[in-house]
């Protein structure tokens, strides 16, 4: 009963210093930026999300429209939205907006990019897990939810 007890604090302990070297790993990396003019394309892992690569169907989200009458800043808009869903601005310009967010629980962070293309009418999205392999369709939540209250606000 004591070996047991010992090898599962061992295990314990284990675990939260692998999660607390992971949550620390996460904050070190930095966001992939715009590439040729567009969001960076989803790594091989199914933690990530995108609207810019139509062609990556295991990535690949649909991206905000731009109503043509849009009577609200959509830059504006946007970052109102984000600091609603708790997330954390980084990087800003008048086309291109970085944001992280990150988990409660184990403080892991998540990078969410937005691309604004005025001429073709299109918001796109990027939304990825820093470190990990799959993230239990968080990203992708995140971005439905976006659009759901950036649909809200316009209407």
């Amino acid at each position: 009963m004591k070996t047991a007890f010992i090898i599962l604090l061992t295990l314990i302990v284990a675990m939260v210093i692998l999660l607390y070297s992971i949550q620390k790993f996460s904050k070190a990396e930095e966001v992939s930026g715009i590439v040729e003019g567009k969001l960076s394309k989803c790594p091989d892992k199914p933690n990530c999300v995108c609207s810019e690569y139509i062609e990556d169907t295991s990535h690949y989200i649909t991206p905000i429209i731009i109503p043509k009458n849009i009577r609200v800043e959509v830059l504006t808009l946007l970052k109102n939205i984000i600091k609603e869903m708790g997330g954390t601005i980084q990087v800003e310009s008048k086309n291109y907006i970085a944001v992280t967010f990150t988990s409660v629980i184990f403080k892991f962070v998540d990078d969410l990019e937005i691309r604004i293309d005025s001429v073709q009418k299109i918001i796109h999205i990027r939304s990825a897990s820093r470190v990990g392999h799959g993230d239990m369709g968080v990203n992708k939540k995140r971005t439905e939810l976006l659009k759901k209250l950036y649909n809200d606000n316009i209407s």
